[in-house]
């Protein structure tokens, strides 16, 4: 499944970001580093595809407001919540705002790679099931408001 999937890494962490960048680009997915939310909605185009997996707590825009923001946009990404300080009721949260998972800091690189790949799998699955879902999404786009 890997290879042209693209994961999108958002931490405002240099090291934890290189860190799974190198990770997943050695289990051959496509990465893209982004140092905070505010720079990857700076850099998303409509048709940005992939998954995101991203830190819960950062400065500015943090993962639960980003993955508001995210929706609000018509973003429709799979979107992993990773933190080193979890408690029941932020994940509660995470996933209400429609995080596809939500994993605690540290945790086994199998354990993300997994994540990954059953985020992009269940994307994968709706597509197929509504083939026209990405030019839908295509026209939708270039409709002015």
């Amino acid at each position: 499944m890997a290879g042209n999937d693209l994961v999108h890494v958002v931490d405002d962490d240099v090291e934890v970001r290189k860190s799974l960048g190198f990770l997943l680009a050695t289990a051959d997915f496509a990465v893209r580093l982004h140092e905070s939310a505010t720079a990857f909605l700076a850099s998303a185009t409509d048709n940005v595809d992939g998954c995101i997996v991203t830190d819960v707590r950062m400065p500015g825009i943090d993962g639960i407001e980003f993955l508001r923001q995210l929706r609000a946009r018509g973003h429709r990404l799979p979107v992993i919540v990773m933190t080193g300080h979890a408690d029941v009721a932020l994940a509660v949260q995470a996933m209400k705002e429609g995080a596809a998972d939500f994993i605690e800091k540290p945790f086994d690189d199998d354990i993300l790679i997994d994540a990954i790949r059953s985020a992009l799998g269940n994307r994968n699955r709706v597509d197929a099931t509504h083939p026209q879902s990405a030019e839908i999404r295509g026209r939708l786009s270039t409709l002015s408001e």
